[in-house]
C-alpha cells in the first residue's frame, strides 16, 4: 500500500502551466517571477522542472560523484535548469559564491553527458560553452536589494534565463528597482487546487492509501468535502492532513475515510499557518 508521504508527483494543471511559464522564460532569457500563497506548490514544480530531487545532491555536495552520475547527467541536460534556495540570512558573499558554483557544476555534468569520455582518448576540458540556461531561485523575499542587483547583473552577464519565487506582492516589490523590473518579461500567478483538478488530487490520495474514492458514496462525499473545507486546495496541508489520516486508518485498523477520521487528523495540525 503506498504512503501518504511518498506518493508521487501529481503533475497538475498549475504544474503544467508553471512549466510553460519556465519554459518561455528560458527560450527567451528574460527573468520571469512567479508568486502564489505559501504551500500551494511553487517549489514542488520548481524543483520538479530542475530535476532537482535527483541532481541537487550531486551538484550542491559535489566532491567523488557516485554510481548515479549518468542519470544526473542526463537530467540536467534535460533541464538545462539550475534551483537555488538562499539561506534566511544570506550575504552577498554567500550568493556570490554559492550560484555561481552550482551553475558551473551543473555545466559540468551536462557536458559530461553531451561529450561523454571515450575509453583510451583524453578529453579536453571547454570552460567556454555554457549549457545552464535557466537560474530558478526560490524563497526570492530573502534577498536584499544588493543581491537582487547582483542577480540582474549575472542574468545581464551570462544571458541565461531567471526566475525569482515568492509570496503574493513579490511582483510589487521588485517594481521599485527600475532595472530589474524592466527585464521582467513573464510572470505566473501559482494558484491553489481549484474543483474538478481538488478531486483528481484526492483520488489519487485515496488510491495511495489503497482505497478507492467513490463520488456516488455519501460517506466517501462528506470525507471530501471536510477535506476541502480544511485545506481551500492548499497542496502542502492536503499532503500534512493524509499523513495523519493514514496514521489514524493504520491504528484504528480502518478501511475507509470518514468525517470523523478526516476531523481527528485535523486535530493534529496547525492548521491556518502554511
Amino acid at each position: 500500500m503506498g504512503t501518504a508521504r511518498a506518493t508521487s508527483f501529481i503533475a497538475t494543471q498549475e504544474h503544467r502551466r508553471f512549466t510553460e511559464f519556465a519554459d518561455a522564460v528560458r527560450k527567451h532569457r528574460y527573468i520571469g517571477l512567479c508568486h502564489g500563497p505559501a504551500g500551494v506548490g511553487k517549489t514542488l514544480s520548481a524543483r520538479r522542472y530542475a530535476h532537482w530531487d535527483v541532481a541537487a545532491e550531486t551538484v550542491e555536495a559535489w566532491g567523488r560523484r557516485g554510481p548515479d552520475e549518468a542519470k544526473v547527467n542526463a537530467h540536467l541536460a534535460r533541464s538545462r535548469a539550475v534551483f537555488f534556495t538562499p539561506t534566511v540570512s544570506c550575504s552577498l558573499r554567500e550568493l556570490r559564491h554559492d550560484v555561481p558554483a552550482l551553475i558551473d557544476r551543473a555545466d559540468i555534468c551536462i557536458d559530461d553527458h553531451v561529450r561523454p569520455c571515450i575509453e583510451g582518448k583524453c578529453k579536453i576540458i571547454d570552460h567556454t560553452t555554457r549549457y545552464v540556461e535557466l537560474l530558478i531561485v526560490d524563497e526570492a523575499e530573502r534577498l536584499t536589494t544588493t543581491a537582487l542587483e547582483w542577480l540582474r547583473d549575472l542574468f545581464d552577464r551570462r544571458g541565461i534565463g531567471l526566475i525569482l519565487i515568492g509570496m503574493p506582492g513579490i511582483d510589487k516589490r521588485m517594481s521599485r528597482y527600475p532595472q530589474l523590473f524592466s527585464r521582467v518579461g513573464f510572470a505566473h500567478h501559482y494558484r491553489p487546487l481549484q474543483d474538478q483538478e481538488l478531486t483528481f488530487v484526492l483520488t489519487r490520495r485515496w488510491r495511495d492509501l489503497g482505497l478507492s474514492l467513490d463520488d456516488a458514496d455519501f460517506t466517501d462525499a462528506q470525507a471530501v468535502a471536510a477535506i476541502v473545507r480544511m485545506t481551500g486546495g492548499n497542496f502542502r496541508l492536503l499532503h500534512r492532513l493524509f499523513v495523519q489520516i493514514e496514521r489514524i486508518l493504520r491504528l484504528n485498523e480502518l478501511t475507509v475515510i470518514t468525517e470523523d477520521v478526516v476531523e481527528v487528523a485535523r486535530s493534529t495540525l496547525v492548521i491556518g499557518v502554511t
